[in-house]
């Protein structure tokens, strides 16, 4: 799998600001299949940064309705990256 097509965004939400702040962490939404080897692999070679530790987490779809009836929406995985705390991510 390519480098990206592992990581699809950086998720900017203000859970995520305060834990960029307090931890230097950084919050990224990344493919179903990716596993922990594969998003450090990813965030050092894109960002040119050490990953101390990747946490991962299965969010499950909210539930949504219109017209027709009740869906669920898409499932997605976010992995919350830990980065060697003399560097950081510019993101923006």
């Amino acid at each position: 799998m390519q480098y990206e097509q592992v990581i699809r965004r950086p998720l900017v939400t203000e859970k995520a600001t305060k834990t960029i702040e307090s931890q230097n962490a950084y919050v990224f939404e990344v493919d179903k299949k990716a596993d922990k080897p594969a998003i450090k692999a990813a965030i050092e070679a894109i960002y040119g940064v050490r990953v101390l530790r990747v946490t991962t987490q299965n969010r499950k779809g909210e539930m949504r309705r219109n017209r027709y009836g009740h869906f669920r929406q898409g499932v997605m995985k976010r992995a919350i990256v830990t980065v060697h705390p003399e560097e950081s991510i510019e993101l923006f």
